[in-house]
């Protein structure tokens, strides 16, 4: 049933084919057969060896695994068995973060209770939760976890905790009757919620949904679904994609020259192939990989866990962090704020009022009274108690009689707190500042305006009021009623003590914190402007509905705060930033925030929350503080920008060289470098490269969200790669024309050339400021250094002739480094020029 909460109670059974006798056996038995049975559907899940083939469908791995094979066909083992060893470790470790997203539903569905008492035949039974059907009545008690959705026929005192579906701290009561069709999920009084439980009384409810059609099973429903790929993801993909292009029009063009130049169409072939492993970053996986590992090994010791490594390049790359507000922005629990009496003043006797009340009730435990007793610990042992007058939920009024000490002229005393306008109706006169007693009509219109300006600051706030008895007075034939209005109690859920501090750091970086809550829109202005949110800036619940996502993605970039929000519009409002074009990040910790939390690109979650919020999150915090997270968006930043570090420098040197290559078969009566050659000079200059995770990051690369921008990246492809070219040709030129080198000889003298440039110029490239103004890591000098002398090395070792390499004479060699060493300047002064013009793309 759709807005079953706006039916009355006998158009429910009406249309729903019920009575208040419930149903028969055979009826039941004929429901479950139409509509099955109360649980969720199992769709069939994908096996472990298809989620680890998953793994692969991405283009740079498919380019990779070409070129593994390709590097193995030309005898190269060595760097074949190395790039499949990465991408297999790669793979594995997804592989294994995936798997274990399946276990998010089974949880979930494990903390619903397994029986419920059930009116069949016209008598309660205790049945299996999945044999309920539509239009059965069940009978529910404190304690009992609600089986389905459903409404209310009858309700003694019942309340229950929906902080599971609506992240509300306070319980929820709840009575019978008919709401109006656009009331928000947590107003929802005459209903009752599947995985929601009673906290105190009892009462008798008719079953309108089952699972799959449930507000839990919406829940259930999404985080069965697989994650949609993340920013970083499609980046990947996309950078993929485009060295596939390249590759292929580059591959194809050099074989068709070289076999219109009548060169041996295998030996065509072989070059042109081994070029598409040139210029592919194998090392890609590997750099991510150890960029990731490094940032979450620096996150771990902050006590921040990691489960799903792409979402600390997320973090760079978060413009919009989402929070709940209840145990995330604020403290979770509530706290007694002041005691205020009529005049707005603090008074200890009124405080001291409320502990007697709170210490000697013995209804069921609530986080009222608990807030009110640990406010102050009081000794209240040498007072008696009399006699109670329980908590109402007719009159909501709960009263204690008590005999006092020597403090109160051991009087008899009679308090009663509750929601005000209920002790305002029982009060006859009125304490002033001084104690003095007037009439309540004097103060009646100030006492609501109080009311009203506390309720609209976001607490919540209930009344006390007192009365002496004579000793001749029969506490149990005492009403509440001729009391003495003492003054208000103000209840909050406080913020958490460095929530102002974070919000501010996080501006600063560039990331906008919004806050979505199922709470009343008062106290979310409240709350949203103590921590530097916009109170204009709010969309509702019931407002939010009438959007489709199309339109809510331009309304959502100009909203600061989401009030009475259901859990199902956390998910709707998360895809809406997502589809402006923002990187989200969303924090919360209960059953209702899980949604939200896997659809995010970056889910945050606590270690104390539910185990459904936890294995939906990729980051999971050991301490429930938003402090860490400032960390982490810089953490995540700085990863980010060493890969793309990696990426700037191998298609940028690759491009030059295999574009140099291309030119230079066209020229040369041999190939300018051996496919093994090749494959050598990749290998080489790789290895610096995977030192670039431990490189240090400018700081103005850090003060704003960092994406993946394609149109950058070939911008310095193109603009570097060709500045690299024309250096290579250089050194043509001076092989050729100036050494009369020959085969052997030219190939040693560019390969050196090559490896030494590509070192020096990735110095240069892997920051925007002067070379001499951003220090590198000590690890990558010092592999750059190692590089150099292995290469040096190799050419003048007797292993040359194996690599098709022969000694150079000194003059060649000092002449390779020189044309090096002026690459590297002018590649510094194109570098200044190039960032005045470009820059990362930043939100």
């Amino acid at each position: 049933m759709k807005n079953f909460w706006s039916y009355d109670i006998d158009d429910a059974l009406k249309e729903l084919k019920s009575g208040r006798d419930g149903l028969t056996s055979q009826e039941a038995a004929e429901r479950i057969e139409t509509y099955g049975k109360n649980v969720f559907d199992e769709k069939k899940a994908s096996s472990n060896f298809m989620i680890f083939l998953s793994q692969f469908k991405s283009p740079i791995t498919l380019i990779l695994i070409f070129a593994a094979i390709l590097s193995i066909f030309l005898k190269d083992y060595s760097d074949g068995f190395i790039i499949l060893i990465i991408i297999l470790i790669s793979s594995l470790l997804s592989y294994l973060h995936e798997s274990k997203a399946k276990d998010a539903v089974k949880k979930l569905l494990s903390s619903v209770s397994v029986t419920s008492s059930v009116l069949r035949d016209g008598s309660f039974k205790e049945l299996d939760n999945a044999d309920l059907t539509l239009g059965d009545i069940i009978k529910v008690k404190t304690g009992d976890m609600i089986p389905a959705d459903c409404l209310l026929i009858e309700s003694n005192s019942l309340t229950t905790d929906e902080s599971s579906l609506t992240g509300e701290t306070f319980p929820v009561e709840k009575s019978c009757g008919k709401l109006d069709a656009s009331t928000g999920l947590s107003a929802r009084k005459n209903s009752l919620w599947m995985g929601t439980h009673l906290i105190s009384g009892s009462g008798k409810a008719l079953i309108v949904n089952l699972a799959k059609d449930t507000e839990f099973g919406k829940i259930t429903n999404s985080l069965s679904q697989r994650d949609s790929d993340t920013d970083f993801e499609k980046g990947i993909k996309n950078f993929g994609n485009l060295i596939l292009h390249v590759t292929t029009l580059l591959i194809g063009l050099i074989f068709l020259f070289n076999i219109v130049l009548n060169k041996s169409f295998l030996e065509s072939f072989m070059f042109a192939l081994a070029l598409s492993v040139g210029l592919t970053p194998q090392m890609l996986p590997a750099i991510i990989s150890v960029n990731l590992s490094q940032g979450a090994k620096k996150m771990s010791e902050q006590g921040v866990i990691v489960k799903k490594l792409n979402s600390i390049e997320n973090f760079g790359s978060m413009t919009v962090m989402c929070s709940d507000k209840t145990g995330t922005i604020t403290q979770g629990k509530v706290k007694l704020h002041s005691s205020l009496n009529f005049a707005g003043e603090n008074s200890e006797k009124l405080r001291k009022f409320a502990g007697l009340n709170s210490y000697f009730q013995e209804g069921y435990a609530n986080p009222i009274d608990e807030a009110i007793l640990s406010d102050k610990s009081e000794d209240f042992s040498a007072y008696k108690k009399l006699f109670e007058i329980p908590y109402s939920f007719e009159n909501k009024l709960l009263s204690v009689i008590v005999k006092t000490n020597d403090d109160f002229s051991n009087k008899n005393l009679m308090v009663t707190k509750g929601a005000f306008e209920s002790i305002l109706k029982i009060c006859k006169t009125y304490e002033g500042s001084d104690g003095s007693i007037g009439p309540i009509d004097d103060v009646v219109s100030s006492l609501k305006n109080s009311f009203n300006k506390y309720s609209s600051q976001g607490y919540r706030v209930l009344g006390l009021s007192y009365k002496f008895l004579d000793d001749s007075c029969d506490p149990e034939k005492e009403a509440a009623q001729d009391m003495i209005f003492k003054g208000f109690l103000l209840f909050i859920d406080p913020l958490k003590e460095d929530i102002r501090d974070v919000v501010s750091h996080m501006n600063k970086l560039g990331v906008a914190l919004k806050m979505i809550t199922g709470d009343n829109q008062e106290i979310a202005k409240n709350i949203g402007s103590q921590i530097g949110l916009n109170p204009e800036k709010i969309l509702l619940g019931e407002d939010l509905s009438s959007y489709s996502i199309s339109q809510l993605n331009k309304k959502v970039l100009d909203i600061d705060i989401f009030a009475e929000i259901s859990p199902n519009q956390k998910e709707k409002i998360i895809r809406s930033y997502k589809e402006a074009g923002e990187i989200v990040g969303y924090m919360g910790d209960g059953i209702n925030d899980a949604p939200a939390i896997k659809v995010a690109d970056v889910g945050i979650s606590v270690d104390t929350a539910a185990d459904t919020a936890k294995d939906a999150a990729s980051i999971v915090l050991l301490q429930n503080s938003l402090t860490v997270l400032l960390s982490g968006i810089k953490e995540g930043r700085r990863t980010f920008i060493n890969t793309l570090k990696y990426i700037f420098v191998a298609t940028s040197a690759n491009f030059g060289n295999m574009f140099s290559m291309a030119g230079a078969s066209l020229f040369l009566k041999f190939l300018p470098l051996l496919p093994k050659q090749i494959l050598l000079t990749n290998l080489l200059t790789d290895f610096p490269s995977l030192q670039i995770a431990s490189d240090s990051v400018d700081e103005d690369w850090l003060k704003n969200p960092v994406k993946w921008d394609m149109k950058f990246i070939k911008r310095f492809m193109v603009v570097f790669g060709i500045i690299s070219s024309l250096f290579d040709y250089v050194t043509f030129f001076v092989l050729i024309y100036i050494f009369k080198a020959k085969e052997s000889y030219f190939q040693t003298g560019w390969m050196l050339e090559s490896v030494i440039s590509a070192m020096v110029v990735m110095l240069i490239v892997r920051t925007a400021r002067p070379i001499f103004k951003s220090k590198p890591s000590k690890k990558l000098i010092l592999a750059i250094v190692c590089v150099s002398i292995l290469l040096v090395g190799i050419i003048y070792s007797p292993i040359n002739s194996y690599l098709g390499l022969v000694d150079l004479p000194i003059k060649v060699l000092l002449a390779m480094f020189l044309i090096s060493f002026v690459y590297a300047l002018v590649a510094e002064a194109l570098k200044k020029e190039f960032y005045k013009r470009n820059s990362f793309s930043r939100k």
